[in-house]
């Protein structure tokens, strides 16, 4: 595959097959990519939580918030859940900000994911953020600031051209496909 093959296929699953196991090495390749990743005055500030073990991502399942846009769906019921999580933690006592740091390590990871035949979803949504903090025993340096859900995925994410009224939202039809539109290139480039 082409790099524009790996970000085409890079969608946002949030149902996966939860028996297909991923073990801990292939999260350590996965953030040896984030390591190598652009940071912002190369201060390096992230940490990465690993999980794969299925006493573990039952803990930390509860605390995600799964589909803002898909009001009627609680997230993925049991058999559909992640196989792994890699929580991405700003450490405070390197910066305070961390600026876009995490998000290019989240792509980073998740085009790798995309290698390996995996895909995932960046949650920024965690509630209760301190009980996860405390149930994962961090020290309070270390702060939440994406949980990435990996797995092999059990749906299909389609993408469309953005609709004639412009409505961004996400959406799944009758069959569980899952609908993103986005805009055209038109729309995004301003100037020659």
């Amino acid at each position: 595959m082409n790099i524009r093959e790996y970000v085409l296929k890079n969608r946002s699953y949030r149902r996966f097959y939860q028996d297909h196991t991923i073990e801990r090495a292939a999260l350590i390749e996965l953030v040896d990519l984030a390591r190598h990743s652009a940071s912002a005055a190369n201060v390096q500030p992230l940490k990465f939580f690993l999980s794969h073990t299925p006493e573990m991502n039952r803990m930390i399942f509860p605390h995600l918030g799964w589909a803002g846009y898909l009001t009627d769906w609680p997230g993925p019921e049991e058999g559909e859940r992640p196989s792994a999580y890699i929580i991405i933690l700003g450490d405070t006592h390197l910066k305070q900000s961390f600026g876009c740091d995490h998000g290019i390590a989240a792509q980073s990871i998740l085009l790798g994911a995309v290698e390996k035949g995996l895909g995932g979803c960046m949650i920024a949504t965690v509630e209760r953020r301190e009980a996860l903090t405390e149930a994962l025993g961090l020290p309070d340096h270390l702060i939440i600031l994406l949980v990435l859900a990996l797995g092999k995925p059990k749906e299909t994410v389609v993408i469309e051209p953005l609709r004639p009224d412009g409505d961004i939202k996400y959406w799944r039809d009758n069959d569980g496909i899952h609908h993103v539109p986005k805009r055209s290139l038109d729309e995004l480039i301003v100037g020659d």
